[in-house]
């Protein structure tokens, strides 16, 4: 069996979890895309330019690669998913240890993500035969 392979079965697999996290707030759905994403480059020309030029999960693979961008809105949706599950956990868990092991994960991850840019940086460009006049 080759490498390439492997990359390929992983890289499903990943996607497959990113499928779930659409349904279960506290796993990620974007992480396990560019998880595929970086697999399928690994194993799959094709499969990566497919994952890349998705119609929903492409942009922000791109915006991510290009730039190291997580847009406004999936920051909001993040915070409020973070939010809403502690806060259903505090009124339905009886076991206050998940309520803070979700808070001990929750809290750096939502640093994290709240402290990577919302848009592409711009990149000052200076004319290098301005001088020469």
């Amino acid at each position: 069996m080759r490498f390439s392979h492997i990359y390929i079965g992983l890289g499903w697999l990943a996607i497959g979890l990113g499928v779930v996290g659409i349904f279960l707030p506290l796993l990620p759905t974007m992480p396990f895309m560019l998880l595929a994403a970086w697999l399928f480059a690994k194993g799959s020309p094709r499969l990566h330019d497919w994952i890349c030029n998705h119609p929903r999960f492409g942009g922000p693979i791109r915006d991510w690669n290009n730039h190291g961008v997580i847009s406004r809105r999936a920051k909001c949706m993040a915070m409020l998913a973070f939010f809403v599950v502690i806060a259903v956990s505090l009124i339905f868990v009886e076991s206050r240890w998940v309520v803070m092991v979700q808070v001990l994960v929750a809290v750096p991850v939502s640093l994290f993500i709240l402290s990577r840019p919302s848009e592409p940086r711009l990149v000052k460009v200076t004319n290098p035969t301005a001088g020469n006049r």
